[in-house]
């Protein structure tokens, strides 16, 4: 007898369905085709395991199973729940009361028959909408993320007995139900605040900038000034995301196997902190199995780099082009998968090896040279695109002990939410660009252009700080979104200022005084 189930793969961030053929005909053979890895393989003995422990006999006959299409390879222990249905629906042990075809099954068996988890919950429920299934069967962990898509029946399962009692008509399975919006606006509270942080009032406006026009930002600074402590405090004052804007960070970390079990949307912006140590395959994706790395885990949010010249050159060198390009290409030699990356690099680094140059009270101990040559660690490319580039004292006790709070993220958010809805409605005719950081040479003559006064005062301290030429394009971005958060259709003098002063390591002299001492 001839049986089909259905089941999905996932490549990249999207899914493609996968039709599962059981024959079962007089003999004693197994024979698993489509090009499976060893994992589906292994199926075999778990299915086996699974179905005598709930009272199904394997049967004793020919059975071929063909997962088509079968020119892409199928990867993972994901197929184990079809592939045992089908096997059960060929051999006439299930008679199904319901049509098989209806449904798409997804689900990993372990040896007493129950469910494991799966990777890829989401794009996979989104394919089934898609294909125009009546109801997606998998494990119950993975119910919640699934349930996020609307207009498909979700079935969290606990085993195999469940499912095929469902189909036998002997059992009615609750579908899992979430309310997407209401799972959304549940998530905007932040345990960290700016309230807590004392002082460092220029930085913190640095931040806001940055977060108002989607600029990336480096703060240079000694050990303890609060680099991380304000890093980590970002997400706080981002816009929220958009509905879309979720689902699609929740199909990336669904893929990369990061939701926990009972999770659902994740309504907050990501906020991804590697260590030094990481590899460039590790932070760009890629592998044997295709896996986003941490520039996409990090999409629609922030990716803080700690210390970054004590990152390996050639992982800060592959962010080069992810950073203008916003999306990721993983090639290989038998596959090619897209990974989207757009997040906002904030990164943090010492001014010197020792920490401590141009510290108020502490003395640099550095040789000649030798902050020029920790800065060179970070190569020009890679610091052209970062637009603010901001340096950051400790904070004197007096700042310390005060009692008096600082503002909280909630009132510096609505600025930042002004500022990006004045750049959604400029930019609505623009495709793919979002926020002030992406606009390209057109855009900058249209809607940056300073007045008189502006460009001479650009143009003088181009000249008295010996900035590069990289440094031009970059200031009238910034210019532009302080205009912006000052509700200002104009680059005024004073924007031009502000902008010029978050160009600390473009100065010629920076460095120096080490250098010639």
């Amino acid at each position: 007898m001839l049986i089909k189930t259905y089941a999905a793969a996932v490549y990249g961030i999207s899914a493609t369905r996968i039709t599962i053929e059981v024959s079962c005909t007089k003999g004693i053979q197994f024979h698993l085709v489509g090009l499976p890895d060893v994992a589906v393989r292994e199926s075999h003995e778990r299915i086996v395991s699974a179905l005598q422990v709930n009272g199904y006999p394997f049967p004793r006959t020919r059975i071929v199973i063909n997962m088509a299409p079968a020119d892409i390879k199928k990867e993972g222990s994901a197929y184990d729940l079809p592939l045992a249905i089908g096997i059960l629906a060929a051999s006439e042990q299930l008679k199904p009361e319901r049509p098989l075809e209806r449904y798409l099954l997804m689900g990993e068996l372990s040896l007493d028959g129950s469910l494991m988890p799966i990777r890829g919950a989401l794009p996979i429920a989104l394919k089934a909408r898609e294909d125009g299934f009546e109801g997606i069967i998998l494990p119950h962990q993975n119910a919640r993320e699934a349930a996020v898509t609307e207009g498909l029946t979700v079935y969290g399962v606990h085993s195999i007995r469940e499912v095929v009692e469902f189909f036998a008509g002997e059992r009615r399975l609750e579908p899992t139900v979430v309310n997407t919006y209401q799972e959304f606006f549940n998530q905007q509270d932040f345990d960290l605040d700016f309230a807590d942080v004392r002082g460092q009032e220029s930085v913190k406006r640095a931040l806001e900038v940055a977060a108002a026009g989607g600029h990336n930002l480096i703060m240079v600074g000694p050990p303890g000034s609060g680099k991380s402590m304000l890093a980590k405090r970002l997400p706080s004052i981002l816009p929220p995301p958009t509905l879309q804007e979720a689902l699609e960070t929740t199909k990336i970390h669904s893929v990369a196997g990061k939701m926990g079990a009972e999770m659902g949307l994740l309504a907050q912006r990501p906020f991804r902190a590697p260590h030094h140590t990481i590899s460039d395959v590790a932070m760009v994706g890629g592998g044997s199995y295709p896996q986003p790395g941490e520039i996409s885990l990090a999409h629609n949010g922030v990716l803080f780099l700690d210390e970054l010249p004590e990152f390996n050159r050639n992982v800060l060198e592959v962010m080069r082009q992810p950073l203008e390009e916003r999306q990721v290409t993983v090639a290989r030699a038998r596959y090619s998968v897209d990974y989207p990356a757009g997040f906002m690099l904030v990164a943090s680094m010492n001014p010197c090896p020792c920490g401590y140059y141009n510290h108020p009270t502490r003395p640099c101990v550095c040789a000649p040279g030798s902050v020029r040559r920790y800065m060179n660690r970070i190569s020009g490319p890679l610091l052209d695109r970062i637009d603010i580039q901001v340096e950051i004292v400790p904070v004197p006790f007096e700042k310390i002990s005060e009692q008096r709070p600082s503002e909280p993220s909630a009132d510096v958010r609505k600025r930042v939410e002004q500022a990006r809805a004045i750049q959604q409605q400029r930019f609505s005719d623009e495709a793919g660009v979002y926020c002030n950081a992406q606009m390209n040479s057109r855009l900058l003559h249209r809607y940056a252009v300073p007045d008189a006064e502006s460009l001479s005062r650009l143009k003088l301290a181009m000249e008295r700080l010996n900035l590069s030429a990289r440094a031009y394009d970059r200031i009238l971005k910034v210019a532009r979104t302080i205009a912006d958060l000052d509700l200002s259709t104009d680059i005024h003098p004073h924007h031009i200022s502000e902008a010029i002063g978050y160009r600390t390591l473009d100065r010629g002299t920076w460095g120096e005084s080490v250098i010639n001492r």
